[in-house]
């Protein structure tokens, strides 16, 4: 899938947009128990009480009242200090994240007209509140006097991180700007937090806007049983007989790997690769052609104001990578490294194609469907066959298993917890103590009105209050096929996948042991290495051991026969080579974008797009795909300018499990390092002194080589 995450982006790092919820502040004296539910402070959000008219007023109210008590916050006079400084500034922004969380959650999850209206109306107001604070002088000051006085040496790590990010955030806030250039800037993030939405919206809009209702089942041969099911489904919830498809990526990849119909998967391709576009079916529909053009603009616009060349060099001031170029050549490293192995698997899927299914000339349309039937072949291995043994019950459960094995901890699921869906589910986890370490949401199915792909998002932060420390709470989203009747949902391999790459988010998340809000869990890790807990969870899915508590086949329970996992782990890197380049291929387009942006030159993005892939591709997409318009990692998401951090940190997160191979890979003493030295440690110190506190060296490229059996390239 083109977009299987979407965390979102942190608008400034002033103010956390990331959602957080606290016990009740006793800072603001004013606050007091409403029947805006927005305006309480539950422990977690009452999402069932939550209605679109209490978001406007209640996050106007917020920020006025955190407008005045920064004002008397800064008009006390005195010595600065962590007490009198951070912590209650840390209070202002734990209490509007705390109303904003469950808004921004139930907007891409439960989505309506009237909801959506009420979030796009307050996002003006908290950008120019992020702003106002980013920009606040006295503030600034304030904190420069705290890192130049005596008390600084005397606090630990953590907080002298946050100091030491703060005072860098409010730099790329602009606050060393003229009146006009604060006043510019303040203009453009309001535009960018409207326009990112907006991308967003209308990528929502088109891929559930278009639909194929089939009543021929001729059609549909080469579907399997479950594949039909669903679409059977989805045509009874319209009151449609025979079977209805849909652009929700489970629907759309069962046409593209079985249908035989090849007009079906050219329609269907067409409709995908088209969205929110000036082509296809619904073109200009939901455009989002000039909604990019402005991102790009602005986003150089504010790069330019803040003294940078490009934005790619202000993403990369919070970020580990030293330099453009050095992004770049890490980029064309792995592309050279992967070009013959993917030359080779597309040379073989051509013949096989030609040969075998009588396509001389495979079109977009066919690649998908010919890679899967020659995966059965090469293999005998075929993904209706390996679903059977994922249901997602069983993989839920086990993977609970894997993470008890791994740190010692246990996951149950706690009944009566205020839900935005039937679908979701709470758990809490405790260590071998007892002690309450964290818990989650879980929201696993793919639903109308709900954003496709999958992600992690903060409900709460961990962080230190003054009589107990407050538990994190993370959202783990995905979207895979839903239960049909009373058969369970089977997932597939790369699904299961997903599954563990977002919990290992949610790991880092919940885990940390810091105590201060501003490096917690994920806050303040560099945007390129915080893919390395969730990419470093995806490889237990591989391993036999960690196979046999995901695993069990649905009707029978019984264990993965060793012949299929053989089958598996043999096609575990079937055209890998080709799946490097199509990823790589994404990381340069975004960089490049950034890093080459002339505001001279209007439309760079397709021509950009081109010669990116005539340098690194092996398949070259048809004219009419509009593959960026329905980007939102980097047009709607926190990825722009950093989408190589995915290669970048899956460096670090396969160096580090190399290290679990040697010594086994539930060994307790390298899951207790993995877990003190990464997971517990969040943003406290950089992300590769807290690598090689772990490794006991720096990250070397051979184990990510060798785990996409691309090492031979080396």
């Amino acid at each position: 899938m083109e977009v299987p995450e979407l965390p979102k982006h942190l608008a400034s790092n002033i103010f956390q947009t990331r959602h957080v919820i606290s016990s009740p502040i006793p800072y603001f004296s004013r606050h007091k128990t409403m029947t805006n539910p927005l305006l309480n402070s539950p422990a977690l959000p009452e999402f069932s009480k939550i209605r679109p008219e209490h978001v406007q007023p209640a996050m106007a109210q917020l920020i006025d009242e955190s407008r005045d008590a920064i004002d008397v916050l800064l008009a006390a006079g005195g010595p600065c200090t962590w007490t009198s400084l951070v912590e209650p500034l840390e209070d202002i922004d734990d209490r509007i994240n705390r109303a904003w969380s469950p808004v921004g959650h139930m907007n891409a999850v439960v989505n309506s007209d009237e909801l959506r209206e009420a979030y796009n109306a307050c996002l003006p107001l908290l950008s120019a509140y992020a702003t106002e604070v980013g920009q606040n002088d006295a503030l600034y000051q304030a904190y420069k006097s705290l890192a130049d006085g005596p008390e600084f040496e005397k606090l630990d790590i953590a907080q002298r991180k946050i100091i030491e990010n703060a005072l860098r955030d409010f730099r790329l806030s602009g606050v060393d700007l003229p009146q006009a250039g604060k006043e510019r800037f303040k203009e453009i993030a309001q535009e960018l937090s409207q326009l990112g939405s907006q991308f967003q919206d209308h990528v929502m809009d088109a891929t559930q806007g278009w639909t194929r209702h089939v009543d021929d089942e001729a059609l549909l041969m080469g579907l399997p049983d479950s594949a039909r099911a669903m679409a059977a489904q989805a045509a009874g919830a319209k009151q449609l007989t025979g079977w209805l498809f849909t652009l929700e990526f489970p629907s759309y990849i069962a046409i593209m790997t079985y249908a035989d119909n090849r007009e079906l998967r050219r329609e269907l391709y067409t409709a995908y690769a088209t969205r929110a576009s000036d082509q296809g079916p619904d073109a200009g529909k939901w455009d989002n052609s000039e909604v990019m053009e402005k991102l790009l603009a602005l986003r150089h616009e504010e790069a330019q104001l803040l003294g940078f060349a490009n934005y790619a060099e202000l993403s990369l001031a919070t970020k580990m990578a030293p330099s453009t170029g050095e992004v770049v050549a890490f980029l064309e490293n792995l592309a050279e490294r992967s070009r013959v192995s993917a030359q080779e698997d597309l040379a073989e899927l051509r013949a096989f194609a030609e040969r075998e299914l009588g396509i001389e000339k495979p079109d977009a349309w066919d690649w998908t469907y010919a890679s899967e039937k020659l995966r059965q072949k090469k293999y005998q291995l075929s993904e209706e066959e390996v679903r059977a043994y994922f249901p997602a019950a069983q993989v839920v459960a086990g993977m609970f298993s894997v993470v008890e094995k791994l740190y010692g901890l246990t996951i149950r699921e706690k009944t009566g917890v205020d839900v935005w869906h039937p679908d979701a589910r709470f758990y809490e986890i405790h260590d071998k103590t007892g002690a309450l370490r964290g818990a989650f949401f879980l929201d696993l199915y793919a639903r109308a009105k709900k954003r496709g792909g999958a992600w992690m998002d903060e409900c709460v932060t961990r962080r230190r209050l003054a009589d107990h420390v407050q538990t994190p709470v993370a959202y783990l989203t995905c979207n895979f096929t839903p239960p049909n009747g009373d058969a369970p949902a089977l997932l597939r391999h790369d699904e299961v996948q997903t599954l563990f790459h977002e919990f290992g988010h949610g790991l880092q998340h919940m885990l940390t042991r810091i105590d201060h809000l501003g490096v917690s869990g994920i806050h303040g890790v560099e945007w390129d290495a915080v893919e390395l807990p969730s990419q470093f969870m995806e490889n237990f899915c591989w391993e036999p051991e960690a196979l046999a508590l995901i695993s069990g086949h649905h009707e029978t329970g019984a264990p993965l026969p060793k012949a299929l996992l053989d089958k598996m782990i043999a096609a575990r890197n079937f055209q890998s080579g080709m799946q490097m380049l199509r990823q790589l291929e994404f990381s340069l387009f975004d960089f490049l974008i950034h890093r080459n942006y002339d505001p001279a030159q209007g439309g760079q993005v397709y021509p950009i797009l081109d010669k990116v892939r005539q340098t690194v591709s092996v398949v070259i997409p048809p004219a009419f795909n509009r593959f960026p318009h329905s980007f939102s990692h980097i047009f709607g998401g926190g990825y722009a300018a950093g989408y190589y951090s995915y290669k970048w940190a899956e460096v670090l997160s396969s160096d580090a499990y190399s290290l679990f191979e040697e010594r086994g890979i539930f060994d307790p003493q390298t899951g207790r390092d993995f877990l003190e030295n990464i997971l517990e440690k969040g943003g406290s110190q950089k992300a590769m002194e807290l690598f090689v506190a772990f490794r006991g060296r720096e990250p070397s490229i051979d184990a990510l080589l060798r785990h996409n059996g691309l090492a031979k390239a080396a």
